[in-house]
């Protein structure tokens, strides 16, 4: 294993995460989703969609293949195209690293704290930081195109659709910039954070935020399709599949939303332990996957929203399970990497990390990426 290093001393732990306060990491997109995925992992949740799947398979024996330190801790999770890792962190410094070495390959300074996943798309690399400017950085070189300036941090990660880039800050406003050169097209207000990534279906972005609601807006115009009470504040990313979104709340429940009839069709709670949920789900089929503050991973009948299994895991899940294969990977803050069966929610490999996770799972090219809150990146792939 080879282990590169940006710092010698060890970082402090990242700051805790509520919806009103600040929440964990959002979501990011890829603007072609024509062209084979298994070598791509450009948005936070892997598709416009944001499904939590990948279609790249994983070796059943994986091991750190290299570690990449960072001076401050990562609460992002990674994109990764082109054979390159593109990483932001809590130092204010997007990295770009190469897949198979974990060599440095350029970095780009922002500034401020960075909890947005960065976004790939166009040739550019889309995030936001803890200042709210939204920072647009050329994927080959790391040198900057354009910023635009919010009026408060933006957490939520960007989605890329055609000409477009779309994401929501913590000024409470749903923004839509042309890639070309981050002119405003236009921007929706709501009434709380916008912290999770829109979520892009049927030339509709579909947002949830801290104000209890779901919005449906038109990508062309920014009008406002739909907007579906959810009755809770929401720290999450939507998870769509077939006319409907899932995503867990701060009310302790996983909701799945009909967004043609506008209707909230299930809700699940467990019984057992009241725990809010902001680890964004993973749906793939008639299932859907999500991690709880319960410490419990959930899987769940997407018709009917009854349990199919949990599994304990050593610490409470902010980070989003990402799903591929026969195999759902998530990490814990009890700093463990789980691969747990999808039939059956039993273990099939594990990994101790030493460190908590809030970022999520990246898996392209046989490679799982994944950053600890004390700096640490991992890459794992086939052992030897």
């Amino acid at each position: 294993m080879k282990q590169r290093t940006e710092r010698t001393r060890p970082s402090r732990l990242a700051p805790a995460v509520a919806c009103v306060l600040a929440l964990a990491a959002a979501p990011t997109s890829t603007a072609d989703d024509s062209t084979d995925r298994s070598d791509r992992w450009t948005i936070f949740r892997g598709d416009p969609q944001l499904t939590g799947v990948s279609p790249a398979s994983l070796s059943d024996r994986l091991a750190p293949v290299w570690v990449f330190e960072v001076a401050e801790g990562i609460e992002s999770s990674v994109a990764i195209e082109n054979d390159t890792v593109y990483l932001g962190a809590l130092d204010g410094i997007l990295y770009a690293l190469d897949l198979t070495s974990g060599e440095l390959k350029w970095k780009y300074e922002a500034g401020a704290e960075i909890r947005s996943s960065p976004s790939v798309g166009t040739g550019s690399v889309f995030f936001g930081d803890g200042n709210g400017v939204l920072h647009a950085v050329d994927a080959k070189t790391g040198k900057g195109r354009w910023k635009f300036e919010a009026e408060a941090e933006i957490v939520s990660s960007a989605n890329v659709i055609g000409d477009r880039v779309i994401f929501g800050s913590h000024d409470q406003y749903l923004y839509c910039l042309a890639i070309a050169d981050g002119s405003l097209l236009w921007k929706v207000e709501t009434d709380g954070y916008v912290y999770g990534t829109p979520a892009l279906s049927a030339g509709r972005a579909i947002s949830v935020g801290c104000d209890g609601y779901l919005r449906l807006i038109r990508v062309s115009d920014g009008s406002e399709v739909k907007k579906i009470e959810i009755g809770s504040y929401v720290g999450a990313s939507p998870a769509t599949l077939d006319g409907h979104a899932y995503f867990g709340t701060f009310d302790n429940q996983v909701v799945a939303v009909d967004l043609d009839k506008g209707e909230l069709i299930w809700s699940y709670e467990n019984q057992e332990r009241q725990f809010p949920y902001l680890s964004s789900a993973a749906v793939q089929g008639n299932r859907v996957i999500v991690g709880g503050r319960d410490k419990l991973v959930h899987a769940i009948d997407a018709s009917s929203g009854e349990s199919l299994w949990t599994h304990a895991a050593k610490g409470k899940i902010d980070s989003s399970p990402v799903i591929a294969g026969e195999r759902v990977y998530v990490a814990s803050a009890g700093g463990e990497i789980l691969a747990l069966k999808l039939e059956s929610g039993d273990v099939a490999w594990s990994f101790e990390a030493g460190s908590g996770f809030t970022a999520s799972p990246s898996i392209a090219a046989g490679r799982l990426v994944i950053g600890t809150i004390e700096g640490r990146l991992f890459c794992f792939g086939e052992a030897g």
